[in-house]
Order: structure tokens, then C-alpha cells, then sequence
């Protein structure tokens, strides 16, 4: 597990800052997932079939992932998921904003995750997350290495709604950090081990 340092990510060319220039980087991590070029789907896939509030993660993810959804239910933040406008725009979903180039991905309709798919490339897939809290943007990324393979990597931006949004981001920073992205981290680890396992 590697946090990355928010410059080294933003580095790299990436097309979620062609699409969401108005956000904010808020974390960066490296996965522990590598393989050859063309098995970056595999990640994608592996990605988006997870659920950290179930069975899997780590008892303190699943609390956490818990009490989120309960404070949620309790004081209406998730009332209008994948509704609201980007703060500061009139748009409520990246994929309004995509260049002909670069065409939205279709939404899933069972999924156990609450991120909505928006776009992919060879090396990059983004999904993002709206709420009365903040509208999220997940980005993984498939970054060659000096050995010839590809190493995932995981980026989050932000664009908090409101001081409270901003509040919000503050409070639970640390929790993100030494409990839910390590639990995160292991879940991608052993998945990605059994996937290679399978194929051999």
C-alpha cells in the first residue's frame, strides 16, 4: 500500500482534468495491482463488482461504510444521490461535460456500488459519486513501469458542496486514510492475487 504525493499523480496526463479542471485532487494511491497492458480491464472490473460495507472488508471499514449510510438515512444526505448539480455548475454529471472523443460509459443497472460510471480510455476509468456532502470522482489509472509491466493507481477528486461538504471532508480524513483506503487496499491485493491464480 503507497500513498502517492498529489503532484506525482497530477503529473501524469490524465483526461479527468480535461473533463473536471474545477476539482480537487484529494488523494492518490498506488494499488497493489500489476499485469500487462491490456489487462487494465480486469482492474476495472474487479473494481466496480466490490462493496466494502459488506462481507470482505475490514470490521472497522464495514462500521464505518455503516454508519455512514445511517447517518445518511438519519440527516438526508443521500436523499438525492446522483441528482444534484456540481457544485458551482449547472450540470449534474460529468458525462454532460465529455468531449466527442471521449464517449460516456453506459450505467450498469445492478451494481453494488453507488458510483456511476463515466468514462474510459486504454489506461484510465472514472466513476463519480453525488451526494448533499460533496460530488466525488473516482479515477484508476494503469501506469507503466520501468520493468515493462502496469501498476494500478487509484485517484479521488472532490468538489465539496458547501462549507458543511468541506467540513465533512476535514472530519473524516483521517478515517479515509488509516482504516478505509488500507482495508480498500488489501481487498484490491487479495482479489487481485486469486484473479492471477485463476488464470493459471
Amino acid at each position: 500500500m503507497t500513498r502517492l504525493a498529489i503532484d506525482d499523480h497530477a503529473a501524469l496526463k490524465w483526461r479527468i482534468t480535461d473533463v473536471a479542471p474545477d476539482f480537487e485532487l484529494l488523494d492518490a494511491w498506488a494499488l497493489p495491482a500489476t499485469g500487462r497492458a491490456d489487462e487494465f480491464q480486469d482492474l476495472v472490473d474487479l473494481w466496480a463488482n466490490m462493496d466494502l460495507s459488506r462481507d470482505g472488508g475490514s470490521w472497522a471499514s464495514r462500521m464505518l461504510f455503516n454508519l455512514r449510510a445511517r447517518l445518511g438515512q438519519w440527516f438526508g444526505w443521500d436523499k438525492d444521490t446522483n441528482v444534484l448539480p456540481i457544485p458551482g455548475s449547472t450540470e449534474a454529471s460529468l458525462r454532460d461535460r465529455l468531449p466527442d472523443d471521449l464517449p460516456a460509459l453506459p450505467i450498469p443497472a445492478d451494481t453494488p456500488s453507488p458510483f456511476r460510471p463515466v468514462f474510459g480510455t486504454q489506461h484510465e476509468w472514472t466513476a463519480e459519486l453525488s451526494n448533499s456532502t460533496v460530488h466525488a470522482v473516482l479515477q484508476l489509472g494503469w501506469v507503466p513501469q520501468d520493468d515493462g509491466t502496469f501498476r494500478g493507481r487509484l485517484g479521488v477528486y472532490v468538489k465539496p458542496r458547501g462549507r458543511f461538504g468541506s467540513l465533512y471532508m476535514s472530519l473524516i480524513a483521517p478515517f479515509r486514510h488509516y482504516v478505509v483506503y488500507p482495508a480498500l487496499m488489501r481487498r484490491v491485493d487479495g482479489a487481485w492475487r486469486r484473479r492471477g491464480q485463476m488464470a493459471q
